[in-house]
């Protein structure tokens, strides 16, 4: 009996030391990033430790925006941050994934920019705009013609990409562009006189910005995805510290290798999305309050634009259960 003990206390040593040699080498969740005030907000978590301190081990990598989805589209990392709208195109047309928690939505740095002497929308009529078909500025673009009674047949659309629209704009390629900051910002600059004749701030709601998760690493890992999550909060809490806010500007225009003070410019534009704003933004709703709403109207626009056929199913898009974990405690 002795000897049957200490074989079963041995092959339970074994198990648990298995056990805990499999979490310790579990690999590190891969997220693809890119330049938006909303997603360069997490290299604040990542130089001030906090992944560690919630136990979770994650590898941030920096991309454009369009190829970070590329990268989520053949799996080479396990979550991107995207717009909740090109989140659906993604789905649609490869991966499909399901955002977790919402980092903003954008109320103001989404920006239709135009060249001097052209004062409203309805100046547009017959001219050329530069913008990168079917992203999330393209939805921005039509919006802003629907809200000054005009259609897109009013204009003509050029297919640019979104980091090349300053240099498109000040070549006179185009009478105006449709981008997100910093590059909307870098157009404004390069261009003088020009103006931007339409935000983000018009439609608050329209973007949201989140971090979304292929459907398999949230199956097999919720629990890492949970802290994760966890960690974004901690960084919002600490960005928006009076105490801690300027070392918090400090770190993320590090990031993109501007000074503190345009950064801070920057940040005036993104709504940043504690744990209350995402509790309100994940309340089901057919209004931009709600990402639910929100993304119902990206979604018809995609398929007006026969980005893909078929409706999207929506509510599979997101999970508030991390969130409501978090509000309880857990």
């Amino acid at each position: 009996m002795k000897r049957i003990g200490l074989l079963a206390l041995a092959v339970t040593l074994l198990i648990l030391t298995s056990i805990s040699g499999t979490a310790m080498t579990a690999e590190p969740l891969k997220i693809g990033y890119s330049d938006w005030p909303g997603w360069v907000a997490w290299d604040v978590a990542i130089q001030k430790g906090f992944f560690k301190e919630e136990g979770v081990d994650v590898a941030f990598s920096w991309f454009e925006y369009g190829p970070s989805m590329d990268a989520f589209t053949a799996s080479k990392i396990d979550a991107v941050l995207v717009t909740n709208g090109d989140a659906l195109v993604t789905g649609a047309n490869g991966r499909v994934s399901t955002a977790i928690v919402l980092n903003d939505f954008s109320n103001g740095n989404d920006m239709i920019v135009a060249k001097p002497g052209i004062a409203s929308i309805k100046d547009l009529k017959g001219k050329k705009i530069g913008l990168e078909i079917n992203l999330v500025e393209n939805l921005l673009f039509v919006k802003a013609l629907e809200a000054s009674g005009m259609a897109e047949s009013d204009v003509k659309i050029v297919n640019v990409p979104t980091n090349e629209t300053p240099q498109a704009l000040a070549a006179g390629g185009v009478d105006a562009i449709a981008a997100w900051y910093p590059v909307s910002g870098q157009a404004l600059k390069q261009v003088a006189g020009s103006k931007a004749l339409f935000t983000s701030s018009n439609l608050p709601g329209l973007i949201y910005d989140g971090l979304y998760v292929g459907r398999e690493s949230l199956a097999a890992r919720r629990a890492d995805w949970l802290k994760v999550a966890k960690v974004w909060f901690k960084t919002v809490a600490y960005i928006n510290d009076p105490k801690t806010h300027d070392e918090a500007v400090k770190i993320m225009a590090a990031r993109v290798q501007v000074t503190p003070a345009d950064y801070e410019k920057s940040l005036k534009g993104t709504s940043l999305l504690d744990l209350a704003g995402n509790l309100k933004a994940y309340t089901k709703g057919d209004g931009l309050d709600s990402v639910y709403g929100s993304s119902k109207t990206a979604d018809a626009f995609n398929v007006k634009q026969a980005v893909y056929k078929k409706a999207q199913e929506i509510d599979t898009y997101f999970d508030s259960s991390i969130v409501n974990d978090i509000k309880a405690g857990k």
